[in-house]
């Protein structure tokens, strides 16, 4: 039995123009110490997936419209505010993606990472703070003893989100999501803290679930990639699979706009228009009016295509025209 299953969740927003829906059925599975990354572009509903699982969607606007998340019996998505506390931060943790709005700028770095440990642990402040110092350590950041009494200011954008993944890992949770963990940080410390998530992976099997859109960090930590679009996940395979061999049109055309697969010289590729607008119903293939890699003339346009098997669990959707 999957850690995580998630069956076509769906998230929308009722808003003055519309409802939008931003995770549209949506379904995928964790295992104990596996790396789900889940890719796209900006506004493909790639967070909003992960925040509707630990109830951070704010309702209203948003809502909840369908599907379940099942961790350890329990269905995350109804299982009531109370036991989702239990949960959060303890035995699910997450990486947000903005370091910047995320730590509170009126408590000290201590307070902040600290907490967890009094919540859901009940630690003593020494042996928290201790506990907090070594976790500081472990993500690269000098002096950690002096540098905990510090307010989130003084820290550098690379190093509060080095503070954040700290957080996140401090309490050894079961599952780790991690929502663009290393945007703000240079290639050095990004290592780092990518092969920290590993060592923790090793230790206590802990999963994780990835959310980018860089393909070259996924390519190196990730087991299986959903690739989604407009609130729909359109492919999924293993990592060495979806790279050899990409089936849908827009996992192709992301693919090829990574600058690595141009020769020296090149014109870059990038991916024609705009993702569609979520608030007006989409009732054929959302990605038709983008796709020059497939054949748009043969993209449906009377219903959404569905993900289907095409064998060696390797899920795509089937549009005739983004199969092409």
């Amino acid at each position: 039995m999957p850690l995580l299953e998630v069956t076509d969740l769906k998230t929308h927003f009722h808003t003055r123009n519309g409802i939008v829906r931003a995770v549209d059925g949506v379904s995928f599975s964790l295992e104990k110490g596996q790396t789900v990354g889940i890719v796209g572009e900006s506004g493909s509903g790639k967070s909003v997936t992960c925040y509707s699982m630990l109830g951070l969607i704010p309702m209203p606007p948003g809502k909840i419209e369908g599907g379940s998340a099942i961790f350890d019996s329990i269905n995350l998505l109804n299982c009531g505010e109370k036991k989702l506390r239990q949960i959060r931060g303890k035995r699910i943790s997450m990486i947000f993606q903005d370091p910047m709005t995320s730590l509170n700028p009126y408590l000290r770095i201590a307070t902040q990472i600290t907490e967890p440990l009094h919540l859901h642990m009940g630690m003593s402040k020494n042996r928290a703070l201790k506990e907090a110092i070594r976790a500081l350590d472990e993500v690269g950041i000098p002096e950690p003893e002096t540098r905990i009494q510090m307010y989130p200011h003084e820290f550098s954008g690379g190093m509060r989100q080095r503070v954040m993944i700290a957080m996140a890992l401090i309490t050894k949770p079961e599952i780790l999501i991690a929502d663009e963990p290393t945007t703000a940080l240079d290639v050095t410390v990004q290592k780092q803290i990518l092969d920290l998530i590993k060592e923790r992976q090793r230790e206590l099997g802990t999963a994780v679930v990835f959310i980018t859109h860089d393909l070259a960090v996924i390519s190196e930590v990730c087991d299986e990639i959903n690739v989604m679009y407009a609130g729909n996940i359109v492919e999924r395979a293993e990592t060495g699979q979806l790279f050899k061999n990409p089936r849908h049109a827009y996992t192709r055309a992301l693919l090829k706009s990574i600058p690595a697969m141009h020769a020296k010289g090149d014109e870059l590729y990038t991916i024609p228009g705009l993702p569609p607008d979520v608030s007006q119903p989409i009732n054929g293939c959302a990605f038709r009016p983008r796709n020059e890699l497939g054949e748009r003339n043969k993209c449906l346009t009377d219903q959404r295509p569905k993900l289907k098997d095409t064998g060696a669990d390797h899920w795509v959707q089937d549009c005739p025209g983004c199969l092409a």
